[in-house]
Order: structure tokens, then C-alpha cells, then sequence
């Protein structure tokens, strides 16, 4: 391994829709964040060459990425967008000692003990204890993860729970999940509903069910109508993509015990504001029978933070590193 260049180190969150990176410049310094649209660049390695450019370094020995996806061996296709790429050929064309990947969500999980108490908005609840914290978040995809107590540390979990299948509480939810098998066939994941393409499907659902066309407005369109009150059909989007939101997070606090609070991420439900805490998200949290005062007592956190998972990034790479800085 390289000791030449210890820092900067580059740290990167890529999901389907835009690649954030950043430049550790020594231990638990990250600076020079910057976006940049997964749309404009051909490959991975284009995208973070454009980065390094930009940052004006090429120094950099070690980086690691978190993605949207799942990360199983050295070849990883993306779910939500086309990158496709090797971890290994990738290291070797842009020169790097270590290039370590892993799941975004997994990154995400990492980062749970070290987020400012000011950037979590608790919905619901009483206290965390120590124990099993749940990971949740829509975005251009769902994502789940989880961390777990372990030995004076935490063990991020590395699943892939958006797709799950899923299940309908009410009619309504019932005839929304019968337009989407219409179009994606029996399983129908609660990815499908539970991310920016969810607002559509759930909004084409809906019109459909009205007589109307599908297809007629985007999830940034629907989210602006139903936030603002001005489209009674966009509010029942959001409405129901809420207490979905809150029948999956009720099930992963469940099949985790997650005793240390369930946290919710992902660029959509911290647009929400306080839309989110008058939902039907906790009611629907908390419905589950005879666990109900279980669930209850669990806080909820909504994530405000700017760009966390480049914390979690940053700490498996030290991890993987062995805080060595070499």
C-alpha cells in the first residue's frame, strides 16, 4: 500500500441521481464537497476524475465510495442508473492504493452515532436506548440498513430491504398495489412506491383510478402541489406515500429491536417538514397488534444533515485502513 499521500483522501455518496464527493484532508476534516449529476458523466471513473479535477488534486492514495446498490464482488451494476464498473479495474485506472465500496445505506448507518443531535427532527417517541438502531430513506430508491451494537463498536448491516414485498393495509393501498402489478408484474417492492418514481406511481395510480391519464406530472411536481395544499390529488400522494413509509419503518423496528431508535434518511421526507409529523406516518408506525406499545416508546429521527453517509464513508475507510492515516 502507498504511504506517499495519507491525505487528502476522496470520499464519495453516489445514488441514482447525483454523486456527492468530498476530500478528507486529515483525520475527520472533510471539505471541498461538491454534487455533481450522475447524468453528465459516462462511467464512474469520469465522474470522479471530473471531481478530482475540479478540487484540483490528484493526489489522493485512498478513497471509498458508498453507493445505491448492492456491493457482493469486485462487479457492481448499478440499480437506479446505468454505471456499471469494476472495483478493481476501476482502482487501477485512476491510480489509487485502495478503493473500497460499499452499500450507501451501509455508509448511511455508520454514520448514525456521530450526527448533531440539531440535525435530527424526532417524530414521536420517547428516549433512545443502547441497543439496535434501524436506517431508513427514500429517495431515488429506498433504502434499509441497520446498525447493531457490537463489542464497544457498531456493525452496519448490508442488506438490501427496499426490496421487500409490499403490503397493503386498506383498499386503497390494495388498488394502488393492483395498478403497479399491472405494470411491473406479482412482486411489487416497497421500493416501487417508497422513492421519487413512487410518487409518480402512486400519483398515476390514483388518476388512473379517476378516469385520467397517467404520466402527467413529474415527483418533484407532486411533492411542490402537495406541499403547498394546491392539488387535492397530490396531497393524497403524500399522504399515502407517508403512512407507507411509516407501515415499512414499523417493520424494520420490529425485525431489528431497534431499541436505540429508527432514523429516517433520503432527499424526500426532510423536504416534508412538518407535513411529515402530522401524517399518518407515526399512527402507521406504531399499528402492529399487540406490539403496539413496543413501537411506541421507539423515537423516530428524521435525518437533516447535509451530506452524512460522507461521514460514514469516511469511517469505514479509516476502519479499513486501521486509522494508520498511511
Amino acid at each position: 500500500m502507498s504511504t506517499l499521500h495519507p491525505y487528502p483522501r476522496l470520499l464519495a455518496d453516489i445514488g441514482g441521481t447525483n454523486a456527492r464527493f468530498a476530500l478528507e484532508t486529515a483525520p475527520d476534516v472533510i471539505e471541498d464537497i461538491d454534487v455533481l449529476p450522475c447524468n453528465d458523466y459516462p462511467t464512474l471513473a469520469d465522474a470522479m476524475r471530473a471531481y478530482l479535477q475540479r478540487a484540483d488534486t490528484r493526489s489522493v492514495s485512498h478513497a471509498a465510495i458508498g453507493i445505491a446498490n448492492p456491493v457482493t464482488g469486485d462487479f457492481v451494476q448499478m440499480t437506479n442508473h446505468h454505471w456499471a464498473f469494476s472495483i478493481e479495474a476501476t482502482r487501477q485506472e485512476l491510480g489509487f492504493a485502495t478503493l473500497l465500496v460499499l452499500n450507501d445505506f451501509t455508509a448511511l448507518a455508520l454514520a448514525l452515532p456521530h450526527l448533531p443531535a440539531a440535525e435530527l427532527a424526532q417524530v414521536g417517541g420517547g428516549a433512545a436506548r443502547h441497543g439496535a438502531k434501524a436506517l431508513i430513506g427514500a429517495g431515488t430508491g429506498l433504502g434499509v440498513s441497520g446498525l447493531l451494537p457490537h463489542a464497544g463498536s457498531w456493525v452496519a448491516i448490508a442488506g438490501e430491504g427496499g426490496h421487500v414485498s409490499f403490503a397493503p393495509v386498506n383498499d386503497e393501498e390494495a388498488a394502488i398495489l393492483h395498478y403497479a402489478q399491472g405494470r411491473f408484474g406479482q412482486h411489487v417492492s416497497c421500493e416501487r412506491f417508497l422513492s421519487g418514481p413512487g410518487l409518480e406511481l402512486i400519483h398515476d395510480a390514483l388518476a388512473v383510478a379517476d378516469g385520467e391519464a397517467a404520466g402527467q406530472l413529474s415527483a418533484a411536481q407532486i411533492s411542490e402541489r402537495g406541499l403547498s395544499g394546491r392539488d387535492a390529488r397530490c396531497v393524497r400522494v403524500l399522504e399515502h406515500f407517508c403512512a407507507m413509509l411509516g407501515t415499512a419503518a414499523g417493520n424494520l423496528a420490529l425485525t431489528l429491536g431497534a431499541i436505540g431508535g429508527v432514523y429516517i434518511g433520503g432527499g424526500i421526507v426532510p423536504r416534508f417538514g412538518d407535513m411529515f409529523a402530522r401524517s399518518a406516518f407515526r399512527e402507521r408506525f406504531e399499528a402492529k397488534g399487540r406490539f403496539r406499545d413496543y413501537l411506541a416508546a421507539l423515537p423516530v429521527y428524521v435525518i437533516h444533515s447535509a451530506y452524512p453517509a460522507l461521514t460514514g464513508v469516511q469511517a469505514a475507510l479509516a476502519d479499513h485502513l486501521g486509522d494508520n492515516h498511511a
